[in-house]
């Protein structure tokens, strides 16, 4: 049973949520409850010093950073390859798009929804203009590949996946993206998805 510091509105969290379930690996969810700070709190400082999560112990294994926790997942515990390839070449598209995930991805769509979901004072159009330029980039990507790194979904995917598919609670609309949309289906249609809590705010406020 891994242990999962969590918490609900966290795609960084998410994406190990959805590791987990996709690997089928049982779980304990822990939530740390964020608005109250028991992620600044010595007891949590303890496992993660970054004061973040997610975090995972894996049987006294414990190991931060949510594409840190995918790396280790899948290394562990995927036994075909599929989700971290070793060959060289599969192996750097995989890790272009986990850097894609650890940088426009946060500092654009994760960003925007950081403003409409918990208050953060960046610039809106700012970030929502990085998250446009990142979009477009992923919708050209994807009109020529199944998944973000070939024709099978790797840990890129799951990486990238949550704040993507949460774009439009920051303001981001998805409409102008069919690639990305469909990308987002086909991971959805993946046994053992595992959804993640829509928020009303943004664009999805008619929801």
């Amino acid at each position: 049973m891994i242990k999962l510091y969590t918490f609900p509105k966290s795609g960084h969290a998410h994406r190990i949520e959805l590791m987990l379930s996709l690997l089928q690996l049982p779980t304990e969810p822990i939530v740390v409850d964020l608005a109250k700070g028991e992620h600044k709190q010595a007891q949590f400082l303890a496992i993660n010093p970054f004061g973040q999560v997610p975090v995972i112990d894996d049987d006294g294994t414990v190991i931060a950073d949510s594409n840190a926790i995918l790396v280790y997942l899948a290394g562990t515990y995927d036994k075909t390859g599929q989700w971290l390839p070793h060959a060289p070449i599969a192996a750097a598209r995989v890790q272009r798009w986990l850097s894609v995930a650890a940088g426009p991805l946060a500092f654009g769509p994760a960003a925007a929804r950081l403003i409409t979901v918990f208050g953060a004072s960046f610039n809106s159009d700012e970030v929502i203009g990085r998250a446009h330029s990142l979009l477009k980039v992923m919708d050209a990507a994807l009109a020529t590949s199944v998944f973000l790194a070939g024709d099978q979904p790797t840990i890129a995917d799951v990486a990238n996946y949550s704040y993507t598919a949460h774009a439009p609670e920051g303001n981001v609309s998805l409409q102008p993206y069919p690639n990305v949309r469909a990308w987002l289906s086909r991971i959805e249609a993946l046994p053992g998805f595992v959804a993640m809590p829509r928020t009303v705010v943004g664009l999805q406020t008619s929801l």
